[in-house]
């Protein structure tokens, strides 16, 4: 918590750093998705345990981010929003912070136990998801129509998709990241915190809330309220098993996912919305956290 307030700080105080370029926090946001994001497929995936009885927590974000897909869509046909606001929405809104907030909240709140639900629904939900439909909706959002071939070769040559194959065969084929190699992945995977919150905070701008204030109430809703609402409902009437079911309901009330948001914003999809969707969501979800855990702790 304290890396997130001071990095977050460190980004709002050098928006005032004025031999900074005005477009800092894209150039750190390619970096982030080049260099700490393929690390850490490369150290986690190769170790995951992959289990047919965890398809319910893996299906979290698959529904969350369906959910938002069509949802926001259609919100935004029927209010006229542009496709760079909608695309924006729903890159924040449809993707949870499922491992930098989500794993000690789950570990702190459920046990060591409960963490393997949250790191299988990270890496074969959110992270999978964000590397090949989230590429696709900022492709899409950001460039309108282009041809499939183009689209699938950008999917393709996303640096952590590559990572997310990689790692995925790795770990079948036996390979673990040892030694030398290890520890250099290491040090390159802790850059990831602080670099994205460094973006976020560059790209906040308090002065000018009031001017998508409508639209980060809208985004920041679905996030932490109506979307753990959606997976609540549907586990709970499809029986799941009471620790699945609080995982994926405080794995989907998580705040908006810092890499969703900087690939939004390094597409131009009204990046400034991006980063406050994170900026205000991660300190807000700790309060919509706890009263989602109270509600889960009546079942």
């Amino acid at each position: 918590m304290i890396i997130l307030v001071v990095c977050l700080l460190i980004g709002v105080g050098l928006q005032r750093v004025k031999t900074l370029p005005h477009n800092a926090h894209t150039t750190l946001g390619t970096l982030i998705l080049y260099v700490p994001m393929p690390a850490i497929c490369l150290l986690s995936l190769p170790d995951m345990v992959w289990d047919l009885s965890l398809i319910s927590v893996i299906l979290v974000a698959w529904i969350v981010f369906g959910v938002a897909y069509f949802l926001i869509s259609a919100l935004g046909k029927r209010f006229g929003w542009n496709k760079e606001l909608i695309g924006c929405l729903i890159l924040t809104a449809g993707f949870c912070n499922t491992s930098f907030v989500g794993f000690p909240v789950i570990e702190a709140l459920y046990g060591a136990g409960a963490l393997k639900h949250a790191v299988i629904l990270d890496q074969a939900g959110s992270f999978l998801i964000v590397s090949s439909f989230g590429v696709w909706v900022a492709v899409t959002f950001s460039s309108g129509s282009m041809k499939k071939r183009i689209l699938f070769k950008r999917i393709l040559l996303f640096p952590p998709f590559i990572a997310f194959i990689a790692g995925v065969l790795g770990g079948a084929l036996g390979w673990r990241a040892e030694g030398a190699v290890r520890e250099v992945l290491e040090r390159l995977a802790i850059l990831l915190t602080p670099m994205a919150l460094i973006s976020v905070g560059l790209q906040l701008h308090w002065n000018e809330i009031h001017e998508e204030l409508r639209y980060l109430v809208a985004g920041l809703s679905f996030k932490l309220l109506i979307a753990p609402l959606i997976i609540l409902v549907t586990y709970y009437l499809a029986g799941v098993d009471l620790t699945i079911l609080r995982v994926a309901v405080m794995e989907a009330a998580m705040a908006p996912m810092i890499t969703a948001s900087i690939l939004a914003a390094s597409h131009n999809l009204r990046p400034r919305l991006a980063g406050m969707m994170v900026g205000v969501g991660v300190p807000l979800s700790f309060l919509t956290l706890g009263m989602w855990y109270f509600i889960l702790e009546l079942f």
